[in-house]
C-alpha cells in the first residue's frame, strides 16, 4: 500500500476509534457515514510491499464476534509488531468490532468493514511493536468477498 493510502486508513482507524469512545446526539447536519455492515469473514493476508512493509493476518469473525486472530506485522528491517487474540477480550460488536488488551492497559484493536472491505488496526499498542516504529505499524484490509488481501 503506497504511504498516502496508509495514512488515510491510519486516520480512518485513529477517528473510528475516538468516536467509539463517544457517546451522546449528533451535531446538528451531521450524516452517518453509512449502514452498518454485518462482519463474517475467514481471511489470510500474507504479502509483502515494496517499500519493505510485510504482514501475516488471520482473522475469523462470525456475526461481529472475533473467533480467531493472530497479526504479524513487519516495517521492513527495522522491527515488528504482534497481536494474538489471546491477549484481548472483545469489548463491543456493532457499530464496529473493538477488542482491549486483557492487562488493561490502553490498547485497542478495531476491525470495520466498508463494502469490499475489512480492515484490522491498532491504536495504543506501542508495547507489542519493536521500538521506535509504532507510527510506521499500518492497520491491514481484507478483501470482504475473498477474505484474502485486499487490492489497494
Amino acid at each position: 500500500m503506497r504511504p498516502c493510502a496508509r495514512i488515510i486508513v491510519w486516520a480512518f482507524a485513529c477517528l473510528l476509534a475516538g468516536c467509539a469512545a463517544t457517546s451522546g446526539p449528533a451535531a446538528p447536519g451531521a450524516r452517518a457515514v453509512g449502514p452498518e455492515l454485518p462482519i463474517a469473514l475467514a481471511a489470510q493476508c500474507e504479502q509483502t510491499e515494496e517499500d519493505g512493509f510485510r504482514e501475516r493476518a488471520r482473522l475469523v469473525v462470525t456475526d461481529n464476534q472475533v473467533r480467531e486472530l493472530s497479526w504479524q506485522l513487519w516495517v521492513g528491517k527495522k522491527g515488528g509488531c504482534t497481536f494474538e487474540l489471546e491477549q484481548f477480550r472483545q469489548t463491543r460488536s456493532r457499530p464496529s468490532i473493538e477488542l482491549a488488551e486483557r492487562s488493561g492497559s490502553a490498547c485497542r484493536l478495531m476491525v470495520w468493514r466498508v463494502p469490499a472491505r475489512v480492515t484490522l488496526a491498532h491504536a495504543g499498542c506501542e508495547q507489542h511493536c519493536s521500538p521506535g516504529i509504532y507510527e510506521e505499524a499500518w492497520p491491514v484490509m481484507f478483501d470482504a468477498g475473498t477474505g484474502g488481501c485486499a487490492t489497494r
